[in-house]
């Protein structure tokens, strides 16, 4: 058996594994990058870790830990106020505030299952007490977080980004994180108009920011985390009075948002300096992180253990597998598969529905990181546009991350509300992903692909 051969029955064995049992997929990838470059391929552990992506680490790392930063010293609570300020007393604008706000926390640098961690306990809880479809708020969610999930600084654009940087495809980040964005809006109005959005458009609320600050305060995944005391909206701002006329409470407001004012400048210099300067991410991001510890040494506390490790070992791992598969040939024998077909539109769809259809039940970072360098080779002949094609290949793999097997719809499930039966729920999810994976590659591809103009 040829060494590409038995290599890609290696990484199916791996994704089977990771699906079935809890393992991690970048344990896994390290375990078959070591067995294929020893024992078939005759490498070196030097040269087996010279494939280490030790830029991407950083950046992760650095990303990660900032947010895990802002998110202890309050500054993610801040953002979520701030918001729901915008909502009134119009129940319409409650769900695409929960859009928005998840798309903000994943574009910033949190994982997605960790921005529905954040904001779906709140989100569902409001479906309940003001009768909007749970489906509706919890899809509203999930695609927030995946609409924001490919900005430049966040975990899938970075890893996106990372890995085309070392190839010579011309790609553009901001096209990559626009078609992210555009997508999962055009698929959140569609779910506003079909699951009873208009009828929320003459429905009123009121108090609903003090409304907001109960079930942060009750439900809030990042508050309970971090240790954040949550001070409420309104008249009871900053929490209760100073009733001894002291100034402690005064003071106490102040030592809490100076470093949260901090915090915000952080993540705007970190934009900019990333994207306009062009300079690396990874150390830009680390480098705000210890200032923001610096200035809020407490919020520190904690935060290293919240870096999604796994993620890293994930990234890690299965990038350090991928150098192994070109060292075997593995690269040029898929690419030289796929164009043989002829047919470059109908390769490109056939990636899309691969990526689609592996994510629902494992990784969509891990697919990523699998499919993307796969498909190069075949990208970098030219006929076919590589943009688009990776574009539509990042989208497909992650709006699939609706499913009730994936940690996101987990996460979604898991929150609904009281009145809602878990049984009828679990199946609307289940029936909205099944439309997803076969409908989502497809549109994707014919958006993004098709017209050639990416």
């Amino acid at each position: 058996m040829s060494a590409p051969v038995l290599s890609i029955i290696i990484l199916a064995a791996m994704f089977l594994l990771a699906t079935v049992l809890p393992l991690n997929m970048g344990a896994l990838a390290f375990v078959g990058a070591f067995l294929l470059g020893t024992v078939v391929l005759g490498m070196s552990t030097s040269d087996i870790l010279a494939n280490f992506p030790g830029g991407l680490f950083l950046t992760i790392v650095g990303v990660t830990y900032l947010f895990a930063i802002a998110q202890n010293n309050g500054t993610i609570d801040l953002l979520v106020r701030g918001a729901v300020r915008l909502v009134g007393n119009r129940v319409a604008l409650i769900p695409w505030v929960m859009f928005a706000i998840t798309a903000v926390i994943t574009a910033v640098g949190a994982l997605s299952p960790a921005a529905v961690a954040i904001i779906a306990p709140i989100a569902l809880s409001f479906a309940g007490k003001y009768k909007i479809n749970p489906l509706l708020m919890g899809m509203m969610v999930i695609h927030g977080a995946q609409a924001g999930g490919f900005s430049p600084i966040a975990v899938y654009g970075v890893t996106v980004n990372g890995i085309l940087a070392k190839t010579d495809l011309d790609f553009s980040p901001t096209a990559l994180f626009l078609s992210s964005l555009l997508f999962n809006l055009v698929i959140a109005l569609v779910l506003f108009v079909v699951l009873g959005g208009r009828a929320l458009l003459s429905s009123k609320v009121g108090h609903f920011v003090e409304q907001a600050a109960e079930a942060r305060m009750a439900v809030s995944v990042g508050a309970k985390a971090g240790d954040v005391p949550f001070k409420g909206f309104g008249s009871g701002m900053y929490g209760p009075r100073d009733p001894a006329g002291d100034g402690v409470a005064a003071t106490k407001e102040r030592s809490e948002r100076v470093p949260q004012l901090v915090t915000i400048a952080g993540l705007i210099a970190l934009a900019v300096i990333a994207l306009g300067f062009k300079m690396d991410v990874g150390f830009v991001s680390i480098t705000i992180a210890i200032v923001v510890a610096l200035v809020s040494p407490a919020a520190q506390k904690g935060a290293i253990n919240k870096i999604s490790w796994s993620t890293v070992l994930l990234i890690c791992g299965m990038l350090t597998f991928v150098g192994v598969l070109e060292e075997a040939g593995t690269i040029e024998f898929v690419s030289n598969g796929v164009a043989g077909l002829g047919m470059p539109l109908l390769a490109a769809l056939l990636i899309c529905f691969i990526g689609a259809v592996v994510s629902a039940f494992a990784s969509s970072t891990a697919i990523l990181a699998a499919l993307i360098p796969l498909a190069v080779p075949f990208l970098s002949t030219g006929e076919i546009g590589a943009v688009g094609v990776i574009c539509a290949l990042a989208v497909a793999s992650t709006i699939v991350d609706v499913s009730p097997f994936s940690t996101n719809g987990a996460l979604v499930l898991a929150n609904a509300p009281e009145s809602v039966d878990k049984d009828r729920f679990y199946k609307q999810i289940l029936g909205y992903s099944g439309i997803v994976i076969v409908a989502g590659p497809v549109l994707a591809w014919l958006a993004l692909v098709v017209p050639g103009w990416l």
